[in-house]
Parts: structure tokens; sequence; C-alpha cells
């Protein structure tokens, strides 16, 4: 049975997947969405302000676009790089709203996600971005689809129709936190209570995938991650699905722990690897069937990782920490770093610098210092 969906502030929701906000921060964007919903704006139809030293703020997820890079954050932030992370310029963006995660397919074609449930896409490297879709589009799709499914669902259906009433009534309130595409044409989006849907267009039409996933308790879906032909979703509570292609429906994988994953990535061989709240990291050498926890040195929430183009894993905390393996996620030794924030986000550039998205801003970890880590 699918559980209510209950009215929470959607920045307090992004704090609840990413861990990452600082209060300071997350208080400012409330008391902006209050005071922009008391004068009767919608940032999510309010173009993002361009600010001064716009790389000194809050910065939740980068990714690469070919050589360039492309990060996201509060209010609708979009920064892009052409020289490896060393300087960044802010980007347009038609919406106001916290952006929580971004991923390019391929040099050009792009899609971001974030508060209010926006799908943002753009196909010039993120020069310019249009939206998509919004959260009320999303509870429409998913209305639609619960009222076709609900006769032939019994009891899980009318509570699944009741559930998509109540999140049309309530509005796009509910952020989507990742996104991720296969190609130009096929991909997915997650979030909050189990939001999930799926394009083959582009983004020009969207399914919802809420029947399609073993999750009636609705449980938060924070990280999409594919590899070797297999689609994996990690939430909380300790939740892992799989699927085996985009139209298969996603089993449940158990886990052996009960807290919140924020990230996923394998090792050369197809080793799995979770990790995610107070520094708990568990590999898995078959397929998911048997877990062993990994040791990350602190009990500190790992929020980003990332399997560099040497085949080393890195994984990143909400501290400032950067932990690497040579050996396929077995162990990790720290990076030194002389400049440290709380952790969002991480990806490798053309020159083979680690770039990280943070609450300080864009951190930059030049490849010298990757490369010179053992374990």
């Amino acid at each position: 049975m699918f559980i209510p969906f209950k009215r929470i502030p959607s920045i307090a929701a992004c704090c609840l997947a990413c861990g990452l906000m600082s209060a300071a921060s997350g208080a400012m964007d409330a008391a902006v969405a209050s005071a922009s919903a008391q004068a009767g704006v919608d940032l999510l139809a309010r173009p993002a302000a361009i600010r001064q030293h716009a790389d000194t703020s809050v910065m939740l997820s980068v990714a690469s676009a070919g050589a360039r890079l492309v990060a996201v954050g509060e209010r609708g932030i979009i920064l892009l790089s052409d020289d490896q992370g060393k300087s960044w310029r802010q980007a347009p963006a038609p919406v106001s709203v916290a952006l929580t995660a971004v991923h390019f397919p391929d040099a050009q074609h792009g899609w971001a996600v974030g508060h209010g449930g926006v799908v943002l896409a753009t196909s010039d490297s993120g020069a310019t971005w249009r939206k998509q879709l919004d959260g009320l589009q999303a509870a429409q799709i998913e209305l639609a689809s619960a009222r076709q499914h609900a006769p032939q669902d019994g009891e899980a259906g009318v509570a699944r129709l009741r559930d998509a009433e109540r999140m049309l009534t309530e509005g796009a309130d509910k952020p989507l936190l990742d996104v991720r595409f296969s190609d130009a044409q096929h991909g997915m989006v997650v979030g909050a209570y189990g939001m999930a849907l799926s394009t083959a267009d582009g983004g020009a039409n969207w399914t919802t995938l809420r029947g399609q996933i073993d999750n009636p308790r609705g449980h938060h879906l924070y990280r999409i991650y594919a590899e070797g032909g297999h689609t994996y979703l990690a939430g909380e509570q300790g939740a892992l699905y799989r699927a085996a292609s985009d139209t298969a429906n996603f089993q449940e994988i158990k886990t052996p722990y009960a807290g919140s994953y924020f990230g996923m990535v394998t090792g050369r061989h197809g080793e799995l690897m979770l990790f995610g709240l107070r520094g708990n990291a568990y590999r898995s050498i078959d397929g998911g069937a048997n877990w062993s926890k990994v040791d990350t040195g602190l009990p500190i929430t790992l929020t980003a990782g990332q399997r560099l183009a040497s085949g080393d894993i890195v994984l990143a905390d909400e501290t400032g920490r950067v932990l690497k393996s040579r050996d396929d996620g077995a162990t990790f030794a720290p990076v030194p770093l002389s400049q440290r924030a709380s952790f969002t986000g991480v990806a490798q550039s053309a020159d083979g610098s680690l770039v990280l998205s943070g609450t300080r801003g864009m951190v930059r970890i030049a490849a010298e210092t990757v490369l010179g880590v053992t374990k």
C-alpha cells in the first residue's frame, strides 16, 4: 500500500535527501520561497537572478558535458566551466528553485532536476535551458495512470489513486532528486515519496514509473545509477532497486543497512558499492546477493562518488573529505586537500582533475593530487 504524501517544504526534502545544505542556506531558501509565495511569485516561472560570485553559492551537483563542466544549485543557479573547473560563469535558467542534480549523456544534451518537481533541458551544452516538466504536471501524469490501473490493482490501486489525488491537490511541492539519461532520447527522473518518471522522446512526454517499482512504502529515491545493462535506484531506509532494461520492472535488492543510501558506484569488474548516511558503505562482488561493510574511517555521511578514468573510485563526504580506492572499493584512503567544504557532487574533468560541488561553491582538486594518492 502506498503511504500518504505529507506536505513538507521542498527545501526540507532536499536537506533530508542529501544532508548537505547548511541551516543558514536552508533557512535563506525557505525565506525566499515564503516571501515569493506571499507576493504571488511563482518560482517555477521566475528566471534565476544572475548573481555576482555565483560560483560561491550552494551548489548541489556537477557533471561533464564533453570538455565542459556544468554545475547546478540553489535558486536555479547553473554554472559553466570551459577550463577544467578553474573558472565559472552563470548561465540563464528559467526557474528560481533549487536544482538538485544534472546529467549529460553527450556533450550537447543535458537535463537538470530540482524542487517543485522541475525538469530542465538543454541541447547546447548548458548555454540555454528550457522547462520540460514540473510537479503539477507530474501529479497529473500519476493521477491519469492511477485511474487507469486502479480497477485491476485492488486495495493497492485504491491507495495509489488516493495518493495521486492528494499529490495533485498539494501541487508542485515535492522535489526531484536525480536524473539519468542513457542517450538524448531515453531517461528517467526520481525524487521524494517514490516519485519516478521516464521519457523515450527526450522529455517531450513523460510516463510515471510508480507501477514498475517495488516500492509500496513510497521510499524517497535519491540516486539513479546505470552499469552493465542494469539500472539501479538507491534511496532511504536501505532501499535499492534494479531493472534489466528501460522497460523492465524494478525489483528490490536486499541490503544490510536500514539507513539512507545517497549514491552508488561500481568497480572495474562490476563490483557494486553503496554509500550514504553516517559513513555507511557496502560492497558486493556477486551482483547484490551478498554485501560486506567497507571501512570509510569516520561516521560521516558520504554524499557523492565517482569511478575515475583510471578505474579508481573516489567518495566525498559532508565534512569535505575525499577518499580514494585503488582496489575497486575494498579499501579507501583520504586525498590530502588544502580546500574543503561540505561536498555534494563530484565529476572528473578532461585533464583528470576532480571538480566538486559543495555548500561553499565549486572546488577543484588538481589531477596530480588525485593520482598521487596511494592506498
